[in-house]
């Protein structure tokens, strides 16, 4: 491998890549920076590379299927409108999680029924879906709507309560008292 000099990183030596997440990160600043200037090729490729994430956090906050699906293909439309104003002071990873959380509560508002808000859709079963947390998740699907969500953005995506209560328009002792809610929930039917 060439020790060619890298612009985006500013470094001669590519060897200081100690770690697959180094390479995936510069990875990623590279094919940000070519979808930036309107390469659907480096758009398609950091689609490939995030998809299962994105779907993922989509599913545990959406609880369906369908909602997931619409949340994360409303996600990755919402990327490359907002590509451009990606200036990198952040990680890129950083960043689309948080555009995945918006963009996901921002459809599970928009599609906001009695009953879907309270029974997973019959195409939730995990045999659809192909990630490590299958367990977990089939646990989630079996909490009421708001409770899940603060739970799965408290416990699993590391949101602090009042982060959580500006994203859901709640006081910060509603986001305490679903997460508790949850957590007992989630022991009962352990």
């Amino acid at each position: 491998m060439s020790n060619r000099y890298c612009s985006l990183t500013g470094k001669t030596d590519l060897s200081a890549l100690t770690s697959p997440d180094d390479a995936h990160q510069l990875l990623d600043a590279v094919l940000v920076e070519r979808a930036k200037q309107g390469d659907k090729t480096a758009f398609r490729q950091l689609f490939d590379q995030h998809y299962r994430r994105v779907y993922a956090l989509c599913f545990r906050l959406a609880g369906q299927a369908e909602l997931a699906e619409e949340a994360t293909q409303e996600t990755f439309v919402r990327l490359w409108q907002k590509l451009p104003l990606f200036d990198g002071k952040s990680q890129f990873t950083t960043w689309l999680h948080s555009l995945t959380v918006n963009q996901a509560l921002s459809c599970i508002k928009k599609h906001k029924s009695f009953w879907a808000r309270f029974l997973p859709s019959e195409e939730t079963h995990t045999a659809t879906i192909d990630f490590d947390y299958q367990g977990v998740d089939r646990l989630l699907l079996r909490l009421p709507e708001r409770a899940r969500i603060v739970f799965v953005l408290f416990a699993l995506e590391g949101y602090q309560h009042d982060e959580i209560a500006k994203r859901l328009n709640i006081a910060t002792g509603t986001s305490k008292a679903q997460y508790h809610r949850a957590k007992k929930l989630l022991q009962e039917m352990i």
